[in-house]
């Protein structure tokens, strides 16, 4: 029995990453309940955040885009596209921001960076470099233990996923600050130029784990 406990500690180091992921990306090729990336971060108290990501699916359902919990709140900051409403919502623990009328292309890359002050209490979305609308959402800062799940979308603290809500697609890019990005390094992000990494995830040295069938590739380029 110990030596059994022993293998599965052993299996799941091994499957724990620390690397640099420039060039690659994130697929998931499955529809499941299971298969996701688990992100991991020290920081445990933000009072500001941006999130910023590129995606590509073809799914006509409801999907996450990124999935962040705690203990006390599933959906301390959640990315999400509801499909019926045609919309990404933004959700701050209890609370959302409902962002419509987006040109969400099938089989498109599409860069997306939310950012979030506790101070003000605003949140705003960036959808291809775009800025939309700022609303009111939640002053309260995120503390806690975080678990960060790219691929399903947590209803408890790194569980409840719901198959019809999981991610089929690739990803890349995914960075995370513990402040409001600034204009300029948004844009440089969405257009691929140089910028500052992110302080929480920083996709040139992410701590990540894969769970099931999620594959490391490279990044599919336009030819020029």
């Amino acid at each position: 029995l110990r030596s059994a406990l022993l293998l599965v500690q052993i299996l799941k180091f091994l499957n724990c990453f620390v690397s640099d992921l420039s060039g690659k990306m994130f697929t998931f090729p499955l529809q499941t309940k299971t298969d996701h990336v688990k992100l991991i971060t020290s920081k445990r108290n933000l009072s500001a955040a941006t999130v910023c990501h590129r995606s590509f699916t073809d799914l006509k359902r409801d999907h996450n885009l990124f999935s962040k919990s705690t203990q006390a709140s599933p959906n301390e900051f959640l990315v999400f596209y509801d499909y019926t409403n045609k919309e990404i919502e933004i959700h701050l623990k209890n609370q959302k921001a409902e962002y419509r009328s987006l040109d969400y292309k099938p089989n498109t890359w599409h860069s997306v960076c939310t950012t979030w002050d506790a101070g003000s209490g605003l949140v705003q979305l960036w959808f291809n470099g775009q800025p939309l609308t700022r609303r009111f959402v939640n002053q309260s800062n995120m503390t806690g233990e975080p678990i960060i799940i790219l691929g399903q979308e947590q209803d408890s603290h790194g569980g409840g996923f719901d198959i019809n809500q999981s991610f089929i697609g690739m990803m890349t890019d995914v960075h995370m600050w513990d402040y409001v990005l600034s204009t300029c390094e948004i844009q440089h992000y969405v257009s691929e130029l140089s910028f500052t990494p992110g302080n929480v995830l920083n996709w040139a040295a992410l701590d990540f784990q894969i769970n099931g069938r999620v594959l490391i590739e490279n990044k599919q380029m336009y030819c020029q």
